[in-house]
């Protein structure tokens, strides 16, 4: 399956989205982000959505412009921001502040060693966190991110593909 596949499955209420989608991976080199942050966020954020058509078609996108590592970190960034951001957004929700005084005690040492570069596994951890609707980490990676002089540009991007994509597989699981 590759994107053009996944699009024209959408149905005629995915109108809007398989536009949105066409522009999103027709546009790559002109959306601030390298190859790498493109892909690795695409991938970390199909792989959350859990869609298996979805995944196959950003594979296929990204097939022969990223190495393997970042398909790695795009998983791990997957699963350790489906654990963080279920925590984190309970501490955040929750009115007893007792809870954001107790250590986390989850392990998540891939974080110190993702395969990929710093700012490019906290762009994939960010855009997965915007997903689960974690506001206490999306704080967290963006304060990350702009310490680290990424621009808006690209950060808004990887939140408009979280949007997008989220939005497709829905289409799709409603068509």
């Amino acid at each position: 399956m590759n994107m053009t596949d996944y699009r024209n499955g959408l149905g005629e209420h995915g109108k809007d989205t398989k536009l949105n989608l066409s522009n999103l991976f027709g546009n790559v080199e002109t959306s601030g982000m390298t190859a790498t942050q493109f892909y690795g966020t695409a991938l970390a954020l199909a792989y959350s959505i859990g869609d298996s058509d979805l995944i196959a078609a950003v594979q296929a996108e990204a097939d022969g412009k990223i190495e393997a590592n970042v398909d790695a970190a795009a998983k791990l960034a997957a699963t350790l921001m489906a654990m963080n951001n279920i925590y984190y957004r309970f501490v955040h929700l929750c009115t007893d502040k007792q809870f954001s005084k107790m250590p986390a005690g989850l392990r998540m040492n891939g974080m110190a060693n993702p395969g990929v570069e710093k700012t490019d596994f906290e762009l994939y951890s960010l855009a997965v966190s915007a997903l689960n609707g974690c506001g206490m980490c999306i704080d967290s990676h963006v304060g990350v991110l702009l310490k680290h002089n990424v621009s808006a540009q690209v950060i808004q991007q990887s939140i408009k593909m979280a949007a997008v994509l989220n939005a497709a597989a829905t289409a799709k699981r409603i068509a």
